[in-house]
């Protein structure tokens, strides 16, 4: 089967092209440039602009299923360009796949798109991360970017929505690791003495891949899927992957009511050096952090993630292949 995929060079794209290729697909991977961690055969690569719909149709034409994976991450509270492709990239992708006869449009959300501050638990019916809600331009612009594609379902489109949580492991971009994936090669490196307290869903990359083929063969149409993995503790997760180099790793980890105290001091600190680790929107997810509820995709896609312990061995190991760690 024909399928494409856009933003295919990047961290999600790169792990979904060898699971499609895997499957037995002939993909048509759009994006502005190509990526030497793709599968060498079953790939076909199309430049093209997810702001122009005409390239995008030229480009998708004849494929029976569309997944869409463009995004502009950002912590910004404002950002005119991460706007406009969070939300007039998927509303140009969705009018092209419309418009091609596509099987089955598949969107690549996120978590973020939920507004998870003051909640234990998270599930599809928590609140969303409205225009006027005060969160980073990210969060926002992934909300607004569903409700763009749900004027296309609408107009008869099959399309799902999926929302990984914080997403780690390998295949990653060397250059521009992750930033899950930067602390865990960090500590892998024994560069992290201490660490930060805090726990957060994390889901490995190709649980996510998996997620997303799933929901194109059993997702409803209009429905979101929450892709989650496990709830993880900093700590732990920098702890193993330190270990499983041969390293010990940060000793403790500063409790969040710590972080919360000093972050009026470190926020502005670090933004003279260039960091935005020390941040409210960097850690913001870290002080809500509520418990993700991933049965609905569980029950209706079949969906299995895998145990946190694993990823962090492999990500460790390809960390090796990769020549990012000793």
């Amino acid at each position: 089967m024909k399928v494409a995929v856009t933003g295919a060079a990047g961290f999600v794209g790169v792990n979904l092209l060898h699971e499609l290729v895997g499957a037995g697909h002939d993909v048509v991977a759009l994006d502005r440039t190509t990526s030497a961690l793709a599968p060498a055969d079953g790939v076909t690569w199309v430049e093209a602009d997810v702001l122009d719909t005409d390239s995008v149709i030229q480009a998708i034409d004849g494929a029976e299923v569309v997944y869409h994976l463009v995004a502009m991450i950002t912590l910004r509270q404002e950002d005119p360009v991460a706007w406009r492709v969070n939300t007039e990239g998927v509303a140009n992708v969705a009018d092209a796949a419309l418009t091609v006869g596509a099987r089955k449009m598949v969107h690549c959300s996120s978590i973020h798109s939920f507004d998870n501050r003051g909640i234990e638990a998270l599930d599809e019916t928590s609140k969303r991360s409205h225009d006027d809600c005060g969160l980073p331009v990210y969060d926002r612009s992934k909300y607004a970017g569903e409700l763009e594609l749900a004027k296309y379902v609408d107009k008869g489109l099959d399309a799902v929505i999926c929302n990984p949580t914080g997403i780690y492991g390998g295949i990653d971009v060397p250059g521009r690791l992750s930033r899950l994936n930067t602390l865990a090669r960090d500590a892998a490196k024994g560069r992290v003495p201490l660490s930060i307290g805090g726990a957060f869903d994390l889901v490995d990359v190709r649980d996510v891949a998996k997620g997303l083929t799933l929901a194109a063969e059993h997702g409803r149409t209009g429905e979101n899927y929450l892709l989650s993995g496990e709830m993880v503790a900093l700590h732990d997760l920098m702890k193993l992957a330190a270990r499983s180099a041969g390293r010990r790793g940060p000793l403790f980890a500063v409790p969040l009511w710590v972080v919360k105290a000093i972050m009026p001091i470190a926020e502005p600190l670090g933004a003279l050096f260039g960091s935005d680790v020390m941040s409210e929107a960097a850690l913001g997810a870290l002080f809500a952090s509520p418990t993700v509820d991933d049965s609905k995709a569980r029950t209706d896609l079949g969906y299995e993630p895998r145990p946190f312990e694993e990823t962090v061995r492999d990500l460790v190991a390809w960390f090796v292949r990769a020549a990012l760690i000793d």
